[in-house]
């Protein structure tokens, strides 16, 4: 098919929403399947054509990428596992303009998070945007502005908050069970190789580079800045902070029961990679929030590592949560958890750790659990069904830009949650939201 867009301008969805929203199928019956289309067919893509493709309330009908062999090998791909060729799409505004849509799935870059969000939502769909939620925080305060306002469901891409071990891991930490919670730390210990060096190219045939970019300045192309590669670029990333990060970062958060803090300070850098490697984000980053009563502690370390705490190495990464209380200290990760407590000694003068429980991980996976859940909320039209609502997972996406923030500006940084604002920091607020790229520009209004 051709990779022309449709032949119309970029018209306000927020004035078309009321007329779209009645073009929309009636609302789905539980019995009903959801008519699901997916845009951003890369590597995470391909695991969002694999799940739905399995999951009994999902009706795959369209998909959609820049890049036109990535979607001609995603039609096969879902042909092969549903007997159904869906249709195929060069831009996700065809995709919202289809009535026979009915949710959208969207493993795009982080940079397109919040304005794909938003027109899909003043478009009448229901959406899954992978996490973190947004590229910054403005982003996210206008996502679930846009899920309120036209009664979207807005799945963030959390899966953790639908894996049972560590739903009862955050409930048993909620109740009690070591105390008073005074630490949460995150660790992203990941191995992450150098990107090296390439120059720009010409753009490969087939590839929309403008729409790639969106909202996001123009760069030439770059192989480095394309594929998985984007994550390590301000432009289109947020580093591993923001990528593998954001789910121990969301766990942390969970657990400690906290908002946005008072203040944040992150330092670190690029190490241990040659001179040359053209990645933007830090490979090494250690950030500490303060909450006044508590504190929030979060690494990424993509070098050779050992384990920590209860957390141990598998695949040479240790990625997962520590959490310490009045009373002990609990462990958790993608395999169980595990809580110690600590004991008097019978002199009453030391402390000893016993294990007082050790939690395995249950069978499956946990992305299809977690559409699962956004396929039931589509259904119910309540949004407080979703594990992972845009309001949950915005918060926790935007302590990772606050690190990044304090990163790049080689500073502390005090915070006020209630106005959204660095305090005394101009250079910091000019940073909270970016410079948009017309006609890709994410509105002050949705």
């Amino acid at each position: 098919m051709s990779a022309e867009p449709t032949r119309r301008t970029f018209f306000s969805f927020a004035t078309a929403a009321a007329v779209a929203a009645s073009q929309q199928k009636p609302l789905i019956a539980a019995n009903d399947k959801v008519d699901v289309a997916i845009v951003g067919l890369g590597g995470r893509g391909g695991n969002h054509m694999d799940e739905y493709a399995k999951l009994p309330d999902a009706n795959i009908v369209a998909l959609c990428d820049v890049n036109q062999a990535a979607l001609e090998r995603g039609q096969a791909r879902v042909e092969k596992a549903t007997g159904k060729k869906p249709k195929g799409y060069a831009d996700m505004r065809q995709v919202f303009d289809d009535k026979e849509v009915q949710a959208v799935s969207m493993p795009v870059p982080n940079h397109w998070h919040a304005l794909a969000t938003i027109w899909a939502c003043q478009a009448g769909k229901d959406v899954y945007i992978e996490k973190p939620a947004c590229h910054n925080v403005f982003e996210g305060q206008q996502m679930i502005a846009a899920a309120r306002k036209y009664g979207r469901m807005v799945q963030i891409g959390s899966q953790s908050r639908s894996i049972e071990h560590k739903l009862k891991a955050i409930h048993l930490l909620h109740e009690g069970v070591i105390g008073k919670v005074y630490l949460a730390k995150g660790l992203c210990f990941k191995r992450r190789l150098s990107i090296g060096h390439k120059d720009d190219a010409p753009i490969p045939a087939g590839l929309d580079w403008d729409k790639f970019l969106g909202p996001a300045p123009m760069r030439p192309y770059n192989e480095l800045r394309f594929a998985y590669n984007w994550h390590w670029f301000w432009d289109t990333g947020n580093g591993d902070i923001g990528n593998q990060g954001v789910h121990e970062m969301d766990i942390a958060r969970w657990g400690l029961n906290r908002g946005l803090p008072k203040s944040v300070n992150s330092t670190g850098g690029k190490y241990y990679v040659p001179a040359n490697d053209d990645q933007e984000t830090p490979n090494t980053q250690m950030a500490t929030f303060d909450y006044g009563d508590a504190e929030l502690m979060f690494e990424v370390r993509g070098g050779t590592t050992g384990p920590e705490g209860g957390l141990q190495i598998r695949g040479g990464n240790t990625i997962g949560n520590l959490f310490y209380g009045s009373e002990g200290w609990m462990a958790v990760d993608g395999d169980g958890f595990q809580v110690y407590k600590g004991v008097l000694n019978p002199n009453g003068k030391s402390e000893r750790q016993e294990k007082i429980m050790d939690e395995k991980r249950g069978m499956g996976g946990d992305t299809g659990p977690h559409m699962a859940n956004f396929l039931a909320a589509v259904k119910s039209r309540n949004y407080k069904d979703l594990h992972a609502d845009v309001e949950i997972g915005v918060p926790s996406a935007d302590l990772c830009h606050l690190a990044n923030t304090s990163y790049r500006l080689k500073r502390e940084l005090k915070f006020d949650d209630a106005t959204r604002k660095y305090l005394g920091d101009e250079e910091a607020n000019k940073m909270l939201t970016r410079n948009y790229r017309k006609p890709y520009v994410v509105p002050e209004k949705v």
